[in-house]
């Protein structure tokens, strides 16, 4: 069992000047070397005992790190060390992506969400991240430079495991892509933890729909669930079921059935896995029949 240490294991500090200069540390010392932008977990990770670093790198002063950018014909850029209160309250953000916003400040607490930022949570990979529903709904891209340059890695191929990410070796975060969205979409983030705030998720969902006429039903939804599987997921079967049939009680009753059918969560010291697979069912429901209501409204 690990103890948590008094203070911080020592360490060097690298403030990194150039992408270039990130990417030959991670190759020369791919053990050693840990990068971070806002350290709200790793530095928990470093007192715990977890991990032991030799140097961290702060990436957060890079170019283009922490800038909000939206386009009307292209979509909106996120810098990864872009903080969580950044994101939830950018004006471009609740206008045009309110779903993010709602995710990004169910984050812990709001003086944690001035450090934590939207690319630490996902390159964490971890299963309870509450901005990783959000991002598999809005189909985004996440922007890794490496030796070989930039590419885009798409955010449902993204997570592998619980820490594990789709980053090759000598690869960091530099931005999130969020395309345009579908015209007359709304969303939905909800959040179950053991209390009001700042607390992990013990399930969440999100839930992204909008007027479709090439479907049967008339709409699409998007669905993603996280805290109920290695990794977050998007509820595929659910999102079949909602765009076959018209849009009832029934259909939403049975779509939230196949997304609790699709969790496989854990027992833990938190929550039963049993708990979790109805609390699925419960708040995929709540969140369906909120986002059915407001596309009601405007039809």
């Amino acid at each position: 069992m690990n103890l948590p240490h008094p203070g911080l294991p020592s360490f060097d500090y690298i403030r990194a000047q150039t992408l270039e200069q990130v990417v030959s540390l991670l190759l020369k010392h791919p053990t050693d070397v840990r990068l971070f932008m806002g350290g709200t977990d790793i530095f928990v990770q470093m007192r715990d005992g977890l991990l032991e670093p030799k140097t961290l790198v702060d990436v957060k002063h890079l170019p283009g790190m922490t800038t909000i950018e939206f386009a009307p014909d292209v979509g909106l850029r996120l810098g990864a060390a872009t903080s969580m209160n950044a994101v939830a309250q950018h004006q471009a953000v609740v206008e045009n992506y309110p779903l993010l916003a709602e995710a990004a400040n169910t984050v812990a607490s709001y003086q944690l969400r001035n450090r934590a930022t939207v690319g630490g949570n996902l390159c964490n990979a971890s299963p309870a991240a509450d901005t990783a529903p959000a991002i598999l709904v809005l189909e985004a891209s996440l922007i890794a430079f490496g030796p070989s340059g930039e590419r885009s890695i798409p955010a449902e191929k993204f997570f592998l495991g619980p820490g594990e990410s789709a980053f090759n070796q000598g690869e960091l975060l530099t931005r999130i892509d969020i395309p345009l969205l579908p015209k007359g979409c709304h969303g939905r983030y909800l959040k179950l933890g053991r209390n009001a705030g700042g607390d992990l998720a013990l399930v969440g969902v999100a839930v992204l729909g909008y007027p479709d006429e090439t479907v049967d039903s008339g709409y699409r939804f998007r669905v993603a669930l996280a805290s109920i599987a290695p990794t977050p997921i998007r509820a595929l079967k659910a999102e079949e079921i909602l765009a076959g049939k018209s849009i009832t009680d029934e259909t939403l009753q049975q779509a939230s059935d196949a997304a609790m059918d699709a969790a496989e969560p854990i027992d833990d010291v938190r929550a039963s896995a049993r708990y979790r697979k109805a609390m699925v069912r419960a708040l995929t429901r709540r969140a369906l029949s909120e986002v059915w209501a407001m596309l009601l409204e405007e039809n």
